[in-house]
């Protein structure tokens, strides 16, 4: 029987002023709140940030990779056409 290692997410975050985050972390729900209580350092002066995108992998360095990579410029329109109809929403 294989072993399998626990999840990690890469997510990607939205705040008020349509600015998105993206992070990579084995927790997420865990890390959504601290996004939402202004406890991470990356995130604690832009909020609040709401969830609108994650993927899962089994490896830490394939989710560290994605990370990346969405973070890149075809990355982000990777996410741009992945998330066309909710960025385009006007509420």
């Amino acid at each position: 029987m294989n072993h399998v290692s626990p999840t990690h997410y890469v997510y990607v975050l939205q705040n008020e002023a349509h600015k998105l985050h993206t992070g990579c972390t084995q927790d997420l729900k865990k890390r959504i709140q601290e996004h939402s209580a202004g406890r991470s350092t990356y995130t604690k002066n832009t909020g609040p940030y709401k969830l609108i995108y994650y993927e899962a992998c089994i490896s830490s360095k394939d989710a560290y990779h994605r990370e990346k990579y969405l973070k890149s410029g075809s990355g982000k329109n990777y996410l741009k056409n992945r998330l066309k109809h909710y960025l385009e929403r006007k509420d």
